[in-house]
């Protein structure tokens, strides 16, 4: 395993992130296809072994559910002092009123639950899941400060923003002397690139680390489009985000093939080894179900591609619709 800082900071993570969202309580979210907690612990166990420290969740993820397994087997399984954990607020957690949201209410009750749930006295990195719209940003990041004054979380990161809003937060927290992000989550990966256009030249600028999400795009790049998983059956977010432009994305899906061929290693290593080539990109966050997708993505640390081969990745791609930010 790999390791790097965690934008600009001293904070060693791994180059892959183990994503959670997968597992919970079935019947607790959107997912029907999350492992429940016999089925994630050998994930989660084998990711450490394999040195992957980063590890990241959020409060909505399966009700809560996921914050609860990741957890237990962590507390169960890994050093704390070694680890990372990371989760995420704003989701809604109850129906009514405040049961959303970054108000100072919200984010004050929503590290308390997250940290009972997780069995931990701190988070590593504390992130905003989305912009909220309804709260004023100066509001927002004076109570991330407090958070991190009350030692609650380490750092403070964001997550799936336009690069315009990502930068109005920097500059209230800077301004008024509060916690900067140190990292943005965002969605990157072969066949969705629109973050290339402000986003990541502005996390470079301001030294931001970069951990994207949909590394492999919900799967879509790692297999042949007749080829169907019970994720890819179900997975109306995935289908939301990619159904669109399918066609035109399927020339990049064969570059990946020809060359994983030529190569003879997985898909899956070629489509991570472009998203680790790329700065300021510091973890993709990998959202494994089976042990071998462990497997698969650590090996893609070993995989270096050519120029030609970037190139050959890179020339199919048209503009896309902006999916992640609201």
């Amino acid at each position: 395993m790999e390791y790097m800082k965690l934008g600009n900071t001293g904070l060693d993570v791994s180059r892959l992130c183990l994503g959670c969202m997968g597992f919970g309580e079935k019947g607790r979210w959107i997912h029907p296809w999350v492992l429940d907690e016999e089925n994630s612990r050998p994930i989660i166990k084998k990711a450490l072994e394999l040195g992957i420290n980063f590890f990241d969740t959020a409060n909505v993820y399966s009700d809560g559910t996921s914050e609860e397994i990741v957890g237990r087997a962590l507390k169960d399984f890994a050093n704390r002092d070694e680890i990372v954990i990371a989760t995420k607020v704003h989701g809604r957690m109850h129906k009514g009123p405040n049961g959303s949201g970054l108000s100072r209410k919200s984010i004050m009750s929503e590290i308390d639950k997250s940290l009972k749930r997780l069995e931990t006295d701190y988070v590593d990195l504390y992130q905003i899941h989305r912009w909220d719209y309804d709260t004023p940003i100066e509001e927002t990041m004076e109570a991330l400060h407090d958070v991190i004054k009350a030692g609650k979380a380490r750092y403070i990161g964001a997550s799936a923003m336009f690069a315009w809003q990502f930068l109005k937060a920097l500059h209230v927290a800077e301004n008024n002397g509060w916690t900067r992000f140190i990292s943005m989550q965002n969605h990157l990966n072969l066949i969705y690139r629109e973050e290339e256009r402000e986003m990541l030249p502005l996390c470079k600028a301001e030294k931001i680390g970069v951990i994207p999400y949909s590394p492999l795009a919900g799967g879509r790049l790692t297999r042949d489009t007749n080829e169907t998983t019970h994720r890819s059956e179900t997975d109306q977010i995935a289908k939301q985000k990619y159904d669109a432009t399918s066609d035109a994305d399927q020339l990049i899906v064969n570059q990946i093939a020809a060359i994983a061929e030529l190569r003879g290693v997985s898909r899956v290593e070629i489509a991570l080894a472009w998203l680790l080539q790329k700065e300021p990109v510091v973890a993709p966050i990998i959202g494994a179900t089976k042990i071998s997708h462990l497997e698969n993505a650590v090996a893609a640390l070993s995989t270096k591609l050519t120029a030609e081969e970037v190139a050959l990745l890179e020339g199919p791609y048209i503009p896309h619709p902006v999916v992640g930010p609201q």
